[in-house]
């Protein structure tokens, strides 16, 4: 029965989100499928990693590797490199999900060609260097560079796959039990017998590659894994030109620096590799560009996903499993082709370098001698002699600096002091307890550990335990409201608060501008250190327009300038022309600027005319009298009594002498 139908996760829904159509490849850590993203409606390429990884003690330590490196492979972006789009766990299902390529890989494409042209070589490993320039600079490493990881899209496209779980599956193995997984006819000397890995393993790897690439071989073949590693570390990379006669000596130049055998003899990362392949192939001429080895293609194997065929497992011997893209990690397939000569490989590190075969046997090249029967059992002798040196000082190594030195910091996070002593000393681990402050866990109780929880720590290593305080609570100064900004900021601040402010205008009749109207925590409230009050600052008393009321009355003049909030001053005064009780003036007049309520506008209320003491004139000289009463602001009217005058005297007066009538009123007089 096809993959299609015997593959339970095909046709399911992962988290909800990610429909499986059908599986591309299947490897030893985990299996790749073509989905439709439902939410977005695209094709992705979803990698589930087998659920029996997650098993067992260290099965959390590889869970936590897993999503952390497909977080920092996510960081990456670069059209070089196959971009990685979500992580999650559905259940027990942890996957990520990535861009899918249709396409085909170089492996596949190689043993269709045979071999490249030296252009083109160049052109796909220049391509290569610069997307893994990229990682490098974010100080990842692939670890696993090889013709399965580089993926050739439809479009020539040129993608390098598997940043996020060859990484992952390196640093656990190596960490848990001492193992190094990768494919052995691309790993550096140095991986190989140390287990050290950086940016130069991945340029060597390059190197590796590319020499294939151009010769159509790779440069180190033998019947079993631990020959082909055993070379790797005691050789030099073969001249390439010793397979391909007419190529130049820049061309092995080249190779002999990107796969030197010591690491200080590489570039230093992808960068200075890829400014060496350059500078290479501008001193190459065209015919030499264009020329490609001689050498015949292998049969192209069926793709893993064809139609009613399951997928091929990855240990069966003489087996491979070539898919169109994505293929997963170091255990993924082994390789194809007439030079195909390993599979996958364990070291085991016991102060030398010993390898142990775990994939199917290797089949010798064409164009090689089978070793005699003496000769192959002189070799299994040396193998067996060196597992024998291997597993002795493993054993030692194992227990001494090795996984068995070493446990896990276990989760104590959110147990009691005591109890989480406990928990540590258990595990043989020395709690060392520090106090902080902490939001969100209570006082005696533990934040966290410093080595975090899950990290590698030896058995009888020191184990720092942050126990809680609570909370770090401090109180809101006094008199904040009232206060000038600047001082209800620095109150705040030498109370650890902070202090933060209310957008738009506040404007207040009584509080000065610039004032704090409002606070949003109360004096003396109990707060968090370095939060936040916010404050409503004065902007003073709002501007306001003010309106004429002359010739209102002194009612409707006061009631309509308070209405507005002006306070009113009263000014009284004698007018001729207006009537008592009504507004002569006002000061500030009518629509002048610059004026804010509570200001006050000064009114000048009429009195009505002036009333003045009538002087007493009678018996006074006509003219003198006539004269006195007009200085005093009256109108004058004489008269003579009898028709004539003998005196030219006053006789009487109209108006009573030392009554007060308003000035301007009319006083006749009589003359005798």
């Amino acid at each position: 029965m096809g993959t299609t139908v015997t593959d339970p996760l095909v046709g399911r829904l992962v988290d909800g989100r990610y429909e499986v159509m059908s599986r591309i490849a299947r490897g030893g850590m985990a299996t790749v499928y073509l989905a439709i993203d439902r939410r977005l409606d695209r094709e992705v390429a979803l990698k589930v990693m087998h659920p029996h990884l997650a098993a067992g003690t260290d099965g959390s330590d590889f869970v936590a590797r897993f999503r952390r490196e497909a977080r920092a492979a996510a960081r990456l972006t670069h059209p070089g490199l196959v971009g990685v789009y979500d992580q999650g766990l559905d259940g027990e299902t942890s996957y990520l999900t990535m861009e899918y390529i249709d396409g085909t890989n170089l492996r596949r494409h190689l043993s269709e060609q045979g071999s490249l042209t030296v252009g083109a070589a160049l052109d796909l490993i220049d391509r290569v260097l610069d997307a893994l320039a990229v990682a490098h600079r974010a100080g990842l490493v692939h670890r696993d560079i090889k013709p399965e990881n580089v993926l050739i899209a439809a479009d020539g496209r040129v993608k390098v796959a598997d940043f996020g779980l060859a990484r992952a599956v390196t640093e656990v193995t190596s960490a848990t039990t001492g193992t190094v997984f990768g494919t052995v006819a691309y790993l550096a000397p140095e991986l190989v017998a140390r287990g050290n890995s950086d940016a130069r393993t991945d340029v060597y790897a390059a190197g590796i590659l590319l020499y294939e690439m151009i010769t159509g071989r790779q440069p180190f073949v033998g019947e079993t894994p631990i020959q082909v590693a055993f070379q790797h570390v005691n050789s030099d990379i073969p001249a390439a030109s010793d397979r391909v006669r007419w190529l130049p000596v820049e061309i092995d130049e080249l190779i002999g620096a990107l796969a030197a055998r010591e690491p200080d003899d590489r570039p230093i990362d992808a960068s200075a590799a890829l400014e060496l392949v350059r500078r290479t192939r501008t001193a190459l001429d065209p015919e030499t560009l264009a020329r490609r080895a001689d050498v015949r293609p292998s049969i192209s194997l069926p793709l893993a996903t064809d139609a009613g065929e399951e997928t091929p497992d990855d240990d069966a011997p003489g087996t491979a499993l070539v898919g169109p893209t994505h293929l997963d990690d170091a255990h993924e397939s082994p390789e194809t082709g007439p030079d195909a000569r390993t599979t996958r490989f364990a070291l085991i590190p016991a102060g030398g370098t010993v390898a142990l075969p775990i994939g199917s046997g290797i089949r010798p090249t064409a164009d090689k001698p089978v070793p005699s029967r003496r000769r192959r059992r002189l070799i299994w002798a040396s193998v067996v002699a060196l597992l024998l040196v291997g597993v002795g000082g493993s054993a030692w190594w194992y227990v001494t600096d090795g996984p068995g030195a070493y446990t896990t910091v276990p989760r104590v996070a959110g147990e009691a002091q005591d109890a989480a002593a406990t928990i540590l000393t258990a595990r043989g681990l020395t709690p060392d307890p520090v106090q902080a402050f902490d939001h969100a866990v209570a006082s005696g109780f533990v934040v966290g550990t410093t080595p975090a929880e899950g990290a590698r720590i030896r058995k009888d290593g020191t184990v720092t335990v942050t126990i809680s305080k609570g909370q770090d609570l401090v109180p809101v100064p006094d008199k904040l409201v009232g206060a000038q900004q600047a001082a209800a900021e620095g109150a705040l601040a030498a109370s650890g608060l902070k202090a933060t402010y209310l957008d738009g205008q506040h404007y207040s009749d009584t509080a000065a501008l610039g004032a704090v109207i409002e606070a949003s925590a109360k004096s003396g409230d109990q707060l968090e250190r370095s939060s936040a009050v916010k404050l409503t600052i004065s902007d003073g008393p709002a501007p306001v327009t003010i309106v004429s009321v002359v010739g209102a009355t002194q009612d409707e003049g006061s009631k309509q300038l308070s209405g507005i909030g002006l306070k009113v001053a009263l000014t009284p005064a004698f007018s001729d022309t207006v009537d008592s009780g009504r507004v002569i003036s006002q000061d500030p007049l009518a629509q002048a600027e610059g004026h804010h309520r509570g200001d006050t506008v000064t009114l000048t209320i009429s009195q009505g005319r002036e009333l003045i003491e009538v002087p007493n004139v009678v018996n006074k000289p006509a003219d003198e009298a006539i004269a006195t009463l007009q200085a005093a602001g009256f109108v004058v009217k004489t008269g003579k009594p009898l028709g004539y005058a003998v005196a030219n005297r006053i006789f009487s007066q109209s108006e009573k002498a030392g009554s007060k009538i308003p000035k301007g009123s009319e006083i006749t007089l009589s003359i005798v």
